[in-house]
């Protein structure tokens, strides 16, 4: 298990390279598992997420050659020698419950996957998946399995396009119930269907693979299904939450750090409240500048939502932010019921955050009169102070970085493994910028034992 150091109050200055998206390329393996046909991924980055999607393609047949310093992978599958993914990659991450639409159209055997995993930040259901599957024509079952429970799903009669409703426009439900609309029989129309840019970037792959796919301005979907497959060459489009991230880091420090490849177009929500709050950052041919322009200012009301929405990832970056910022701001959660666990953490640095129950943004969500804290208040400007920090999932990872740059002294953050999930090189990162951390082994428990 590995430690972070940081000690506080440096800004950060410089310029980096944003890297590809973790929520772009581990769907894109997924993908490629369509076709026996070769794709080569550029812009992939060297992070934990993709280390086990390469892992669980590999699994199944897939052969693999990744060139991380370089930053492409290539793949083809010319056969399936199984499609059963083991048990230990449960709970890894989200991307084993996205064979089962990839895989279905690809075998008449039974496809076998482990539950889904990720951060632990609310419910993860998946029955939006299993509904839209099914309507297509697959059966799926849960089992239980040994200390883990596994998804059992078929097409022995093949799959046939449908008119299916999400209920809510779902990221994972909207890419598995494409990538099964892919070898199904007749058109597949997905209407209330997620619009993310990862999601867009995936039907750009999936129309160079051969794919007749269409995304209207009303959030659907239409998949005309193919058996003729093309080999592919494609970027990855960059990650725009490494991007928000790092930004808001210069910013909070009151630094200017430049981001190299960070995508306009993806951001302008983002972008839309940093001006709000007071912050700078200007927009160049290859790249955004963030930079801070004077005292922050609170006031601010941030209401996470699906794509063209705020993003809930940048969400607890954002809110660190805020706690340097004048005045009282709130932010709504309105994608996960639980994803405010962190801001106790945050409070003992010296924060003045105040969690709700009720729906505090423009109107309720799914989550009113359920009794989650999916609404705060956060009261600034404080001043931060270092703390002994454990990780509890990737993004408030981010967040505990961010505040320990921020604060004074030096913070200890456990958990650093959460943060290779999906952050390439963090530390090296940071220290370029001028950062004050390093990374080490934590010690033993044995070792923190003896007396000196």
């Amino acid at each position: 298990m590995d430690i972070l150091k940081i000690k506080g109050g440096s800004p950060l200055n410089g310029s980096v390279k944003a890297a590809g998206a973790k929520n772009a390329i581990t769907k894109l393996l997924v993908a490629s598992l369509l076709s026996d046909k070769r794709c080569v991924f550029f812009n992939v980055p060297n992070i934990a997420d993709v280390e086990i999607t390469v892992d669980l393609c590999r699994e199944i047949g897939s052969e693999i050659h990744w060139d991380k310093k370089e930053g492409v992978i290539e793949i083809v599958t010319k056969e399936l020698k199984s499609t059963y993914v083991p048990q230990r990659f449960s709970g890894s991450n989200r991307i084993p419950i996205l064979m089962i639409g990839a895989l279905l159209g690809r075998t008449d055997e039974d496809i076998i996957v482990p539950t889904a995993g990720g951060c632990k930040i609310g419910k993860r259901p998946i029955d939006f998946h299993v509904s839209a599957l099914e309507k297509l024509g697959a059966t799926i079952e849960y089992r239980q399995m040994k200390k883990e429970g596994a998804y059992f799903a078929r097409a022995h009669q093949g799959l046939q396009g449908a008119i299916i409703q999400l209920p809510f426009p779902s990221v994972g439900a909207t890419e598995n119930t494409i990538l099964a609309a892919c070898r199904a029989k007749g058109t597949t129309v997905i209407k209330n269907a997620a619009i993310e840019p990862e999601i867009i970037d995936l039907v750009l792959f999936l129309q160079k693979l051969g794919v007749a796919i269409v995304v209207d301005v009303d959030r659907t979907i239409r998949i005309q299904p193919t058996q003729d497959f093309y080999d592919v060459e494609h970027t990855v489009i960059t990650d725009r939450i490494e991007v928000a991230s790092i930004g808001m880091a210069a910013i909070s420090t009151k630094g200017r750090v430049f981001i190299e490849g960070a995508q306009h177009q993806y951001m302008i929500t983002f972008l839309n409240k940093l001006r709000e709050a007071g912050a700078g950052f200007e927009v160049k041919n290859n790249g955004i500048d963030f930079f801070y322009k004077g005292p922050l200012k609170g006031g601010l009301l941030v209401e996470t939502g699906v794509h063209p929405g705020f993003l809930t990832d940048w969400q607890q970056p954002f809110v660190v932010l805020l706690t340097q910022a004048a005045g009282h701001s709130i932010v709504h959660e309105t994608v996960y019921e639980n994803r405010f666990g962190y801001t106790e953490t945050l409070n003992l640095m010296g924060a003045d955050i105040q969690l709700f129950t009720d729906c505090l943004g423009s109107g309720s969500c799914r989550f009113h009169s359920q009794n989650y804290s999916h609404s705060l208040v956060v009261k600034g400007a404080t001043p931060l102070v270092a703390k002994e920090i454990t990780i509890p999932d990737l993004r408030a990872g981010f967040a505990y970085v961010m505040a320990a740059l921020i604060a004074s002294d030096t913070s200890v953050i456990s958990g650093a493994h959460f943060l290779d999930r999906g952050y390439e090189n963090l530390v090296e990162k940071l220290s370029g910028l001028g950062a004050n951390i390093t990374r080490e082994k934590a010690p033993s428990k044995k070792s923190q034992g003896i007396l000196v």
